[in-house]
């Protein structure tokens, strides 16, 4: 991996930022992103994640980790130069709908990993599936039939963060191992999921399978970004019974579409401790209501 790539400044990592409460099922949760270095082949998660969470998290949350960095961890990038794609590749590429953000699989590159991943067969019987969406007017048939492997796969897009820029990013292998370490370390629930701006997905979890479809539904408008933000951990927070929930105070320098939290803070505790950490003068601040 290049050593002159991009990074985030040092004070940046660590820090939670708190993203407007969601309701699920008459429950409330909090929901934090946290911004991380930049995850390197071969780390091992629950270390090198550990200063970021130690002593925050709460028996009852939930950990979240986007799928590209357990992947990235595994050794699961690709570089993008060194996959040479086969005629059947590059066809079936030209015949990708666009979704809207990025190119995945148009990427002649992209299809020719996917095909590895899956099966040629497998994936030309997709790719005759999705060419029936557009007669019948149904949509995601190239995706069931591929399987989640490929729908995890992620292509280099205008949001990566370099060095990840010149890379495809494979689907996470024993993302189960991951959760376990995770768990273990840190004594609360953890997720996996496949999280973009058409929908999300719990890849793995150490929750029931049941609760798979909260997961799904808290995490639905991606708070954790498509990679730019730098935040690829997410916590999951109930709150609880007869516990206050403020509205956003006006004075708190906003961030992405979330909120800088003191440390240690929430939403109600910032209050106080906003007009003396990030306060903006009254006529700049931006009102979260509006």
């Amino acid at each position: 991996m290049p050593e002159n790539s991009t990074r985030m400044p040092e004070e940046a990592h660590g820090r939670w930022i708190e993203k407007p409460v969601r309701e699920v099922h008459g429950q409330l949760y909090r929901r934090y992103v946290v911004k991380t270095h930049l995850v390197r082949p071969g780390e091992r998660l629950e270390k090198t994640l550990s200063p970021y969470l130690a002593g925050r998290l709460h028996p009852g949350d939930i950990l979240v980790l986007s799928e590209k960095i357990v992947a990235i961890a595994e050794g699961r990038a690709v570089l993008l130069s060194a996959v040479k794609p086969r005629r059947l590749a590059r066809f079936l590429a030209r015949h990708v709908r666009p979704l809207g953000y990025g190119l995945g699989l148009r990427r002649a590159e992209t299809m020719e990993m996917a095909m590895r991943e899956a099966g040629s067969l497998r994936i030309l019987v997709a790719a005759a599936a999705g060419a029936m969406d557009r007669v019948t007017g149904r949509s995601g048939d190239f995706y069931r039939i591929a399987g989640r492997r490929v729908a995890a796969i992620d292509g280099p897009g205008p949001t990566t963060i370099p060095p990840y820029d010149r890379y495809i990013v494979l689907a996470p292998d024993r993302p189960e191992n991951v959760i376990g370490a995770l768990v273990k370390r840190f004594g609360c629930r953890v997720a996996v999921v496949d999280v973009n701006d058409v929908g999300s997905e719990v890849l793995a979890a150490s929750v029931p399978s049941a609760e798979y479809r909260l997961v799904q539904d808290l995490m639905r408008d991606n708070p954790m970004g498509q990679g730019a933000q730098g935040t690829p951990v997410a916590v999951l927070r109930a709150v609880g019974a007869g516990e206050r929930t403020a509205e956003w105070p006006r004075n708190v320098v906003s961030l992405a579409d979330g909120w800088i939290l003191p440390l240690g803070g929430s939403a109600d505790a910032s209050l106080k401790a906003a007009q003396h950490s990030t306060l903006v003068p009254d006529d700049q601040s931006d009102d979260p209501a509006s």
